[in-house]
């Protein structure tokens, strides 16, 4: 019985890998309540599809643009004899609370990892909620989907709601919130205008009272 040659070529495998691969968001953000995907789970994951002979390197160094300090992370896939790279970068923060500079760095260092991870196993992060913009895109699908259809409240709606708690109708924030988008600095002005109109209510009365007395 003879051995069957090997037909497995450097595209082969990296093509295996990347359509094999799977690398569930089991990391959870407590603060910003999302799930994602670290550095480390897409090695984990990665380490059982790999070829005998293939393995993939990471790097990465420190790269100066204009004033700021980036991470430039380089992850580059061998097997017999190639390679193909994939570089990702990330810029450190100024700071980050509860972080000393070494665990700013150490941070970067892994969000770039994790990118150009991404990069060279064809992982597609697009709509991963791990960074600020994604979140805020997040937050505002969400709140899309509960207020669609809804026209925004504005300076001309708080002054109808102003004359209507003139008039001695009891309309309070929650009524203009099922009708209207109300933005946290609109909802305020509306709490002002309730608890002024109350503020005058008492003194009304209290000179009512006072005119009774006398």
């Amino acid at each position: 019985m003879t051995n069957k040659k090997t037909t497995e070529t450097f595209d082969s495998v990296l093509s295996h890998i990347q359509r094999k691969l799977k690398a569930p968001k089991n990391q959870l953000n407590k603060f910003g309540g999302y799930s994602y995907r670290s550095c480390e789970d897409i090695v984990e994951a990665v380490k059982p599809l790999l070829s005998p002979g293939a393995f993939i390197n990471i790097s990465d160094e420190i790269v100066v643009v204009g004033d700021r300090y980036y991470v430039k992370a380089t992850a580059t896939f061998r097997y017999e004899g190639k390679s193909v790279s994939s570089v990702a970068f990330a810029r450190e923060p100024l700071t980050k609370k509860g972080m000393d500079e070494s665990q700013l760095t150490g941070s970067t260092s892994s969000y770039a990892r994790k990118y150009a991870l991404n990069g060279l196993l064809a992982i597609d992060d697009g709509k991963d909620a791990d960074t600020a913009d994604n979140r805020q895109t997040t937050e505002t699908a969400k709140t899309t989907k509960k207020d669609d259809g809804k026209p925004w409240f504005n300076e001309p709606e708080l002054i109808k709601f102003k004359a209507a708690l003139e008039a001695g109708n009891n309309v309070t924030l929650k009524d203009a919130k099922e009708k209207y988008k109300v933005s946290k600095k609109m909802a305020k002005s509306i709490q002002d205008a309730i608890d002024d109109y109350q503020d005058t209510n008492i003194e009304i009365d209290n000179e009512a009272i006072a005119d009774i007395i006398v």
